[in-house]
């Protein structure tokens, strides 16, 4: 395998441009890897980690690095040459007005605009963001590698002018019905979100959906705001602003475990609102969480049911994910059939938060695991390219994303490491996420497929995060996994509750 690249001095384009353009690269047969990334001294580390090469640039240089065969390196080189010079059309097909270079000339173009969506390296998305929110204007920072203490800057900046920085980090918001970054397609309604995590916010967003009401709003915040140093500022501003927006009759709040101060100051946030509150902080007691209007919910599913519940004017209830004998039946069925060897779950995610989530459905049914992003009780693992007996992974996490696109828009890394699990002869389960929307790759489960379809003696149960408006298709999705063979699940809870059912079926323990 050979390496090479390419560089282009003083050309910048967004994270998001940079990934969709990455994800084209890298799916060419004979890549082995692929970047294409502004050169900030964090990315240009990133490369040299590796493989990909160590480079004498500037941080506004681009940088386009590949791994391959030699014929299909310079085959990579001309596609991301042709995608980063091809220029934007107006609707006629005329040359596009020459776009605006900074936030303060796009403002003075249209005063009206009010929000910012920086999406830059994170040495220098704080410095965008602040440039913006002087201007005036929300801002949604998607960039990460932010630090705190210029997350707690700009966020503190924002508190004083009344203004609400969603982020950094934060890979999921709909604004108006707009969804930004990673999102869904989910009709408009009553209930307005505020969510700490992307994948969680989707999950209740896509089930409220799902269950026929609608969102008014969902405003990420970024997974560090509940951290002790920043204070859940950005969670508070969320909240106080659905609670005065006549559009939401509903608030639901989404973050894994707070600092136990800052979740005692959300909590007293959410019995102030006007409106009833439901609250899942993934791991915690959901009756620890209830007080005057508020409603503990004990996973991400549930918390969406209570939420389109009391829209709709009725008792909320926190309902227990239940395995229907049918799906019982089935499960013991495939435990029966397995080898003496088969004993171990093996999770694939590309989804954190359904990490976090299905780490915890398996502790909670005495099935302890190892993990890159472990919960407490379970144990990190040594190396996170090696699964060790029960193993849940979170393949989004920045260890596996450094010099590639996350799973969610490139699924290939993730599809290699399932293939590989299901050789694993003491793999009794693979359990998966596909979470599709905007930002998703356009056919999240093309090489998942034939890895299911070639599998043999192994339970693959899935869990698809979308909707019938995603430009995927959830129904079409489903059905073709489970043409290949897979059970797939409801919600990520479920699915995790099958596997756990599963295990325990094959080693003895009581799910």
């Amino acid at each position: 395998m050979a390496a090479n690249f390419r560089l282009y001095p003083n050309l910048y384009k967004d994270s998001v441009s940079l990934m969709a353009v990455t994800a084209r690269v890298t799916e060419l047969p004979g890549i082995d890897a692929g970047s294409v990334v502004m050169a900030s001294a964090t990315n240009v580390e990133n490369l040299a980690q590796a493989g990909l090469g160590d480079f004498e640039v500037r941080p506004n240089d681009l940088v386009v690095a590949v791994r391959g065969t030699d014929d299909a390196c310079t085959q990579a080189l001309e596609l991301a040459d042709t995608l980063l010079s091809s220029a934007p059309e107006a609707a006629d097909g005329a040359a596009a007005e020459l776009a605006p270079t900074s936030i303060a000339m796009a403002k003075t173009r249209d005063a009206g605009l009010n929000l910012a969506l920086i999406s830059v390296p994170g040495d220098y998305a704080a410095a965008e963001a602040m440039k913006a929110l002087r201007l005036g204007m929300d801002v949604m920072v998607f960039s990460d590698n932010v630090s705190p203490e210029a997350e707690l800057a700009i966020k503190s900046y924002a508190r004083q002018a009344d203004l609400m920085v969603m982020g950094p980090d934060c890979g999921t918001s709909i604004v108006n019905g707009v969804p930004l970054g990673f999102a869904n397609v989910v009709r408009r309604g009553p209930i307005g979100v505020v969510g700490a995590s992307g994948t969680g916010t989707q999950e209740v967003t896509v089930r409220i959906h799902q269950r026929g009401s609608g969102v008014s709003q969902a405003l990420g915040t970024g997974g560090h705001d509940l951290a002790e140093t920043i204070g859940g500022i950005s969670m508070l501003h969320g909240l106080a602003a659905l609670d005065g927006d006549p559009d939401t009759k509903v608030i639901v709040l989404v973050s894994k475990p707070p600092a136990p101060a800052v979740a005692a100051k959300v909590l007293a946030g959410a019995a102030s609102s006007a409106k009833p509150v439901v609250v899942i902080f993934l791991g915690a007691d959901p009756a620890a969480v209830d007080g005057d209007g508020v409603y503990g919910a004990g996973n991400l599913a549930q918390a969406a049911d209570m939420a389109v519940a009391l829209a709709s004017g009725a008792e909320p209830r926190r309902d227990d994910v239940e395995v229907t004998e049918e799906v019982r039946k089935l499960l013991r069925d495939k435990a029966s059939g397995m080898s003496d060897a088969r004993r171990y779950v093996r999770g694939i995610f590309s989804g954190g938060t359904f990490c976090f989530e299905a780490q915890l459905v398996h502790r909670a049914a005495g099935i302890a695991a190892h993990s890159n992003t472990p919960v407490d009780g379970n144990t990190a693992l040594a190396d996170i390219s090696t699964s060790v007996e029960n193993t849940i992974v979170d393949m989004g996490d920045d260890e596996f994303t450094q010099g590639r696109p996350h799973p969610m828009i490139d699924p290939s890394v993730r599809d290699s490491r399932i293939r590989a699990e299901a050789a694993d002869p003491t793999t009794a389960v693979v359990l998966f996420d596909v979470v599709l929307g905007y930002g998703s790759a356009a056919d999240p489960i093309a090489g998942l497929l034939p890895v299911l379809q070639q599998a043999h003696g192994v339970t693959f149960i899935g869990y698809v995060c979308g909707t019938d408006l995603d430009p995927q298709g959830r129904d079409q999705v489903v059905a073709r996994l489970e043409s290949a063979g897979a059970l797939v699940a409801s919600s990520n809870a479920e699915a995790a509750t099958w596997s756990a059912a599963l295990i325990a079926e094959r080693t003895g323990a009581v799910a």
